[in-house]
């Protein structure tokens, strides 16, 4: 394919995938409330009682139903946007390694769900946390449209790092990692991770940790991927 044709490829692939988060926030958004109340009240309520959700103009509650409908939409989709995903690169795949294009895409979608379930297991802890920081000094009013970005980059972020044994099966499948390569470049990954983790979460200690670890365990897990996917590699 010419470059013309892949940025042709690429600009459909995207359509399709706006579409699909669009047709899959549409049923969100009738359901807003309850998504909200389970998905954000309820971390909330766990971590203690004194915690509150304010908004401070006019429009927040309508933009506050959007939002919630296209991130619920986008995680709705996510099994057809990694399917375009993994698709769009397969013609640049080997005859063999295109058949592990379908498998990839199931196991996104897998550990996708599976890294916003555990950030969602994780979250009062957090929130706990935050708020008894200062405790008895400082009454915790949370923003919704603060909370909501914080509810939804933390969840994107566990997400999207539970996608690292996968990330390594495919590339194990191409031959371009082994174990080796893993294990040789262990301590530089350790130091990536907690840069990684400081990025893409809040700036405290407590959540930058809890993405950190897993994804210490993840690159471990990726590792053994490696090897049982991977195909022999000199030096």
């Amino acid at each position: 394919m010419s470059v013309v044709d892949h940025l042709e490829a690429l600009r459909w692939a995207l359509i399709r995938c706006v579409c699909a988060v669009v047709v899959c926030a549409v049923p969100c958004g009738v359901y807003w409330r309850r998504i909200f109340e389970f998905a954000a009240v309820r971390p909330l309520n766990l971590s203690g009682p004194a915690a509150k959700l304010i908004y401070t103009a006019p429009a927040e509650a309508v933009m506050l139903s959007v939002k919630i409908a296209l991130a619920c939409g986008l995680v709705a989709a996510s099994p057809f946007l990694f399917w375009e995903a993994w698709r769009f690169v397969s013609p640049g795949l080997y005859k063999k390694e295109k058949a592990v294009v379908l498998p990839a895409a199931l196991a996104s979608t897998i550990c996708f769900l599976l890294g916003i379930a555990f950030c969602y297991s994780i979250l009062p802890t957090v929130l706990k946390f935050l708020t008894g920081f200062a405790a008895g000094q400082i009454d915790p009013y949370f923003k919704i449209d603060e909370y909501l970005s914080f509810l939804t980059s933390m969840c994107l972020a566990f997400g999207a790092a539970f996608e690292l044994p996968v990330v390594a099966f495919v590339l194990a499948k191409m031959g371009v990692i082994d174990r080796r390569f893993l294990i040789r470049h262990a301590r530089y990954a350790v130091v990536a991770i907690f840069v990684l983790a400081a990025l893409l979460t809040p700036p405290d200690v407590l959540s930058q940790v809890l993405l950190a670890l897993p994804l210490l365990a993840l690159y471990a897990l990726g590792a053994g991927v490696a090897f049982l996917a991977g195909r022999p590699k000199s030096g």
